[in-house]
């Protein structure tokens, strides 16, 4: 496709775009709602929602197909929800105190880098999200993604015609045109980008010349400690890390085990289907290699195990499991980084595990391992101890510490989770991004501040400065 005017096209799109936001710029707060609830409710209809995770699933040869009717549920109507009755148009807040009146004023066109994991339900939040705004969206989908994402902008595209809205507020890259070379022109020419998807590709969102909000690798490590409830534990640890085959970044890629309940709890988590392939013996060597054919030269993954089931990985790696295996653990009590590749993500139902002889090993453990990859997105722990929560929220760098729940299922927001929900989990500057937490439409807006008269509220030296301080400098 080398003789196609990627540059050309996405002027075109661009153009098309700019012209449903002028539309838009002028919709009242209840016909953007109007539109957002319509979307939701059209893309969550059980069989519309199964049937795009089934086509992601033929398409990229990743996930399971009732995991992502489940993640278009959970994400498309937590999306609604916390924007459902919320201002986002004109006058969103007046204070009285500091005589500010903020408005709210849409973007423009957002550029939205899609990635294959979660190829189904992310166009749709980000659709809802520059909607809400008044923007316009343009969505560059993965390769790999190319065609269930042309099916799902479509979808959106067909409510915004049946309620009489521009259907170019939302537009995909067509099929035929997706490549890395078009994604970078949509990033060159859009007024915002919402990159969800690889690191290279998040970088170069970054450094496009555009304002961007993008998200960082993902590899949670979680603790589990002597006080934790081992079943309950074992239980959302496997679903987690098996939902979706673990396409999600915020899956339990290392697990750090205090070593005076490690036996108990392999135990319980054989018992939900999971397999623990013991440190220095040939299953693991295999398994590595089978992951990272070219170890220890790089860390790239395999594509053929990514998002694929425990018990397939195992059979390439051609390791004999109990038939019903779910989740492979794999000991790793050595080093850290590209010679211990298990320590880094693994997007695959294959987890990492270490022991500690006690919390501020575990902790030690949980520092390097993020210093090698990961470092900024989140982790967890399960424990009773409630220092050691606060010590993880106070010393560890991520932006997201997640407490006796299943990590993936709760990151990006959940009902049982106050996070707000997502599908661009901001890492922070560890994670080389512009914000600490879960990206949502509040992050599409412009605002606008107007200043009236207030009453002097300049303080005196005395009110202003202790005598500590001044006595400091006499």
């Amino acid at each position: 496709m080398a003789d196609l005017d990627y540059k050309g096209y996405v002027a075109g799109l661009v153009e098309k775009a700019r012209a449903a936001q002028k539309i838009a710029e002028g919709y009242s707060q209840e016909r953007v709602d109007e539109l957002c609830e319509a979307i939701a409710y059209a893309l969550t209809i059980p069989e519309v929602a199964l049937e795009f995770g089934e086509k992601l699933v033929a398409e990229s040869s990743m996930g399971v197909a009732k995991d992502k009717q489940a993640k278009m549920y959970s994400k498309v109507k937590g999306s609604w929800a916390q924007m459902k009755g919320k201002k986002s148009v004109g006058l969103i807040d007046s204070n009285k105190e500091t005589g500010i009146d903020t408005y709210a004023k849409p973007m423009g066109v957002i550029g939205a880098i899609i990635p294959v994991t979660n190829g189904e339900a992310t166009p749709v939040v980000k659709s809802l999200m520059a909607i809400k705004t008044r923007n316009a969206i343009i969505v560059a989908p993965h390769p790999r993604a190319r065609k269930v994402n042309a099916e799902v902008v479509d979808a959106v595209r067909a409510v915004l015609k049946k309620f009489d809205a521009p259907e170019d507020l939302v537009q995909a890259i067509a099929p035929e045109y997706v490549s890395v070379d078009c994604s970078q022109q949509l990033m060159l020419q859009s007024d915002f980008i919402l990159a969800t998807g690889g690191t290279a590709m998040v970088r170069q969102a970054y450094s496009s010349g555009n304002p961007a909000i993008g998200v960082g690798t993902g590899n949670v490590v979680c603790i589990v400690d002597e006080t934790a409830d081992l079943a309950d534990a074992a239980d959302k640890i496997l679903r987690s890390k098996t939902f979706d085959n673990a396409t999600s970044c915020s899956t339990e890629n290392n697990i750090v085990v205090i070593e005076s309940i490690y036996d108990k709890w392999e135990e319980e988590m054989a018992k939900v289907g999971a397999v623990l392939i013991k440190e220095g013996t040939p299953e693991k060597e295999r398994i590595l290699k089978t992951m990272w054919p070219a170890s220890p030269a790089n860390h790239d993954l395999s594509r053929d195990i990514v998002a694929r089931p425990a018990a397939e990985i195992a059979r390439l790696a051609d390791v004999d499991v109990p038939e019903g295996t779910k989740l492979l653990l794999v000991e790793e009590n050595g080093g850290y980084g590209n010679e211990f590749p298990f320590t880094g993500e693994k997007l695959s139902p294959v987890a990492g595990v270490r022991k500690a002889k006690d919390f501020e090993q575990a902790l030690e453990q949980m520092l390097n391992i993020l210093e090698y990859q990961g470092k900024g997105h989140s982790v967890s722990i399960h424990t009773k101890i409630d220092d050691r929560v606060t010590k993880l929220g106070d010393v560890i760098p991520v932006c997201k510490v997640v407490v006796n729940q299943p990590q993936s299922l709760v990151n990006s927001g959940s009902w049982t989770c106050g996070y707000p929900v997502s599908m661009t989990l901001g890492c922070g500057t560890w994670g080389h991004n512009s914000i600490s937490h879960n990206a949502t439409w509040k992050d599409l807006l412009n605002f606008t501040y107007v200043s009236r008269e207030i009453p002097n509220w300049q303080p005196s030296d005395d009110e202003l400065f202790s005598d500590k301080i001044r006595s400091a400098f006499k």
